[in-house]
């Protein structure tokens, strides 16, 4: 969990302030390290809180600035298959060997939605361009990490949570009367809105795009689950159910593979139930050392603590 947040718009005198009392707005989310970028003349700031899981030296300092000195990124999340795109990079020249330095050469190489479409993990993007002066706000498939952005007066504010943006002396705060009609109806503000006038939640699966002087722009989609469900219906498999369980079987292994690249401990939370029993079993098989699990225990007779102890790894208790 990391925080990024920013603002773009009009030139500002102190800049720098701003974004860090946004940055120390969100000082929970990334305890590890933090950062700023300021870009004065094009009216840029970017901000950046980390929680450090890949490449733990200064290398994975963000806000990070591409090989070629054109784009400045700050991430928050993880880009899974990032060893996987570093291998169609060819010829790159690396510096560090975080998923973030992956993510800026891709965008160099591919152009945004390119890129976008070829990264599997949980993200929120802020982009900047510096030669086409463009910031890109890009969110993940299913909206895993939030991103919040929306225009105040002159300036346009975004970060991963809305306390961020209300740490920016443009904010303006105003309840959105509709989105609170929303929320006692579902119990939630859906995306696009937020609980505040003016400020927007970025769909998941979609990007946008502001250029230098420009206020209007629309969400792009680049991954809808619709879509994806629709071309599943017309290719049905076509296997036997033997040939499905396997097949199940390597899909999960390879997505957990992928969420288990870290140079920090990894640890599961294990209810006992099926979905995370399998997790952790998957785990384990693709680990040399005991997998560490966590389980959370009540006193009533209804408790999954027992299965989970039954379920985790030899020689380590459920915790």
């Amino acid at each position: 969990m990391c925080g990024i947040g920013g603002l773009f718009g009009v030139r500002q005198t102190d800049m720098a302030s701003s974004l860090r009392a946004m940055g120390e707005a969100m000082r929970t989310r990334g305890p590890d390290d933090n950062g700023i970028f300021v870009g004065v003349d094009d009216g840029i700031g970017l901000v950046h809180r980390r929680l450090s899981i890949i490449d733990l030296s200064p290398a994975g300092h963000q806000p990070m600035v591409s090989a070629c000195g054109r784009f400045v990124v700050v991430f928050n999340g993880e880009i899974y298959n990032h060893l996987e795109l570093r291998e169609k990079l060819a010829g790159q020249v690396w510096r560090g060997h975080s998923d973030t330095e992956t993510l800026l050469a891709a965008f160099e190489s591919w152009g945004v939605e390119a890129t976008l479409k070829n990264c599997v993990g949980m993200f929120a993007i802020a982009l900047w361009d510096r030669e086409a002066r463009v910031l890109t706000l890009a969110r993940d498939r299913l909206g895993e990490k939030p991103l919040y952005y929306g225009w105040q007066g002159e300036t346009l504010l975004f970060g991963s949570e809305l306390k961020a943006l209300k740490a920016h002396p443009a904010f303006g705060g105003e309840i959105d009367r509709d989105a609170l009609a929303l929320f006692l109806r579902h119990n939630a503000v859906p995306a696009p809105y937020s609980i505040y006038r003016g400020v927007h939640k970025l769909p998941p699966g979609t990007f946008v795009q502001f250029h230098a002087g420009q206020k209007d722009a629309q969400p792009v989609t680049y991954w809808s689950a619709r879509l994806v469900a629709e071309a599943g219906q017309r290719n049905l498999f076509r296997g036997s159910d033997q040939e499905a369980a396997d097949e199940l079987e390597r899909l999960l292994r390879r997505s957990i593979a992928g969420q288990m690249l870290a140079d920090v401990p990894l640890g599961a939370f294990l209810s006992g139930g099926i979905d995370s029993t399998t997790v952790v079993a998957l785990m384990q098989a693709q680990s040399a050392r005991p997998v560490k699990t966590f389980t959370i225990g009540f006193y009533e007779a209804a408790n999954e603590a027992e299965h989970a102890h039954a379920v985790a790894p030899t020689g380590l208790r459920a915790h």
